[in-house]
Order: C-alpha cells, then sequence, then structure tokens
C-alpha cells in the first residue's frame, strides 16, 4: 500500500455528478455546487476556469483541470464575458438551462462537436473521511494538466460512455471519474519543474519509500523508529534523518497523524464500534491515549467529533493542520 493508494481512497466516487455540455460563446457555466474536488476536460475548444478565490486559468482542447473546494467557480468563453451565468448543479433540472438530463449528469447536445464550439466534459467528485482530506491538503485550488501528459484514451472513452443510458451506468461512470482522477493526479505530481507533495517525492527514495509504505500498509502495528529503521533495513539515526527530510516531519509524527485520519473515518464509518474499538483498530492499547492524541491533531475529542460528523446538517470540524 502507497501513500496514493490509502488517500485516494477517501475520494472514491459514488453517485458523482457527471456529465457534458457543447457551448458556443458567449457562455459562461456557473458550478455552485461547491464539490470537494471537481474534474474537467475540454475535447474541443478553450476556455477558462474562473475559481471563487484563485486567478483564472486557461483551459485548452485536451486538457484537464482539477478544481478544490468547496468554493464554486465557473467556467467562461472569456475571463469579463458579457454572458449571464448558467447555474450547474445536481439540483439544476431543465436541460436546456444546462441542467440536469437525469440523475447521471448534464449534457447538452445543441451543437456538434468540430462546428466551433467547445465540449466541456465535467464531473463533480464527492468527498468522505479524514484521509481524503489529506489529499485535499496537498493541492492547490486548481490544477492543471497539458494535453501532451494527459490520457487521450481515457478522455475519449468517458465521452462515448456519457452517451450511454444503461444498466449500472452510474456505477461506470463513478469508475472512470475515479480512473481520470488518478491519472490527473499523477501527471500533475510528476510535471517537470513541478512542486508535488513532500510524501509524493519521499515514496521513491528507497529508504523512506520502503518506511513509508510499511506504515501505510500496518498502520495499527506497534511501530517505533528503531523497528521501523530495521524493517527498512537501515539504522535508527538513518531513517529519521531522511524520512524527517524528505517528508518535512518525523517518522511517528506522521504516523500519528495519518492514524488520526484512519480514526476520523472509522468514527463515522462504524457508528456503533467504542473508543476503545476504534483505538485498537488504529495502534493504541487504551481509550484514553488514543483520544488525547485525537484532540491534539484534530482540535477535538473522538466523541464530539463523531457527534458533529453524524448529527444531522452537521459538518466535519476543519483538521489541525
Amino acid at each position: 500500500m502507497d501513500v496514493l493508494d490509502d488517500l485516494i481512497r477517501g475520494v472514491r466516487a459514488h453517485g458523482s455528478l457527471f456529465g457534458s455540455a457543447t457551448l458556443c460563446p458567449p457562455w459562461a457555466l456557473h458550478f455552485a455546487d461547491g464539490a470537494p474536488l471537481t474534474v474537467c476536460t475540454l475535447r474541443d475548444g478553450a476556455g477558462w476556469i474562473v475559481p471563487e478565490e484563485a486567478p483564472p486559468v486557461p483551459l485548452r482542447a485536451r486538457e484537464t483541470v482539477v478544481v478544490r473546494g468547496p468554493g464554486a467557480f465557473t467556467f467562461v468563453d472569456e475571463v469579463g464575458t458579457r454572458a449571464r451565468p448558467v447555474v450547474v448543479g445536481e439540483r439544476c433540472a431543465a436541460p436546456e438551462r444546462g441542467g440536469t438530463r437525469h440523475r447521471r449528469g448534464w449534457y447538452d447536445a445543441g451543437a456538434a462537436v468540430g462546428d466551433g464550439g467547445t465540449t466541456l466534459l465535467v464531473g463533480a467528485h464527492p468527498l468522505r473521511g479524514g484521509t481524503g482530506r489529506r489529499l485535499l491538503e496537498a493541492l492547490p485550488p486548481v490544477l492543471r494538466v497539458p494535453a501532451e501528459e494527459g490520457d487521450a484514451g481515457l478522455l475519449d472513452h468517458i465521452a462515448a460512455a456519457l452517451r450511454v443510458d444503461a444498466p449500472g451506468q452510474q456505477v461506470v461512470l463513478d469508475r472512470l471519474l475515479d480512473w481520470m482522477l488518478v491519472c490527473t493526479l499523477r501527471a500533475w505530481f510528476d510535471r517537470p519543474g513541478g512542486a508535488p507533495p513532500a510524501w509524493w517525492s519521499a515514496q521513491r527514495d528507497p529508504v523512506v519509500g520502503a518506511a513509508l509504505r510499511l506504515l501505510h500498509t500496518e498502520p495499527a502495528a506497534p511501530w517505533t523508529v528503531g523497528t521501523l529503521a530495521r524493517r527498512a533495513g537501515v539504522s535508527r539515526t538513518t531513517l529519521a534523518k531522511r524520512f524527517t527530510e524528505l517528508v518535512g516531519e518525523p517518522p511517528l509524527t506522521y504516523l500519528t497523524r495519518w492514524r488520526m485520519a484512519l480514526a476520523a473515518d472509522l468514527l463515522v464509518e462504524r457508528e456503533s464500534a467504542t473508543l476503545a474499538d476504534i483505538a485498537r483498530s488504529v495502534g493504541y492499547a487504551d481509550p484514553f491515549g488514543f483520544s488525547a492524541a485525537f484532540k491534539r491533531v484534530r482540535g477535538t475529542s473522538p466523541s464530539a467529533f463523531r457527534r458533529s460528523a453524524t448529527g444531522a446538517g452537521a459538518a466535519e470540524p476543519a483538521a489541525r493542520r
């Protein structure tokens, strides 16, 4: 298990809004639902992604951007366009207004591909749990992958799938969205001259990468720096130094934060489990030590977090960074 494997599990699509529109200028589509992650890609034409709190980003044919929520954003033909924004989201109704064609998404066949219009494909990606939020912390408000670095075959496959209405279609679209998100993130992390998160680059180090895989494969094991170093095949001093230099924090500090992210997910997913059960699941012998660690990292007690996260209309408290 590597770091991205674990983090991406927290953003697995389920019932995602996934659709397309072919547009002729001037246009302005306002995506108002504030999804945690939204993937936008163009088959044809060009436009601009305009986030609420970040500079506009150009989007050209065969390019892909990922927009980090919860802020809304707008897709326009030109920055400053005079077009009146059409609101797009899960509750949009009329297809002629860019709304939902059916529960899986929205599609506008009013203009044929290649007639000078712009064909936009969009997938709104829900987010669940503390592990997924660790991924969000590593992303900018908008990340862009050029056409030559993307997966052209996947883009064509998604465009074709959106025109199908068959049993199991929601699952097909969800998994395609997962595939597109992972491919886009990997391309962006590996781009020349980029600034990927520390854990991404550290995975390629033979020592630190081995340690990270151990921590993610066996998060509840009774790790010490010494036992982790032995499993990685180096001295305690070497591991501690290299891990801190490449990841930005000591091994056991990283482990504690990861355990608390896992615990946050378990507190919501296993509502009948006791704090002692959750504590053992993430490597703590008793609930008291676990509760102290959780409050130190998350800024609230496990019990208060569970009440807030599972309560009607309640939002998850922001993780302490």
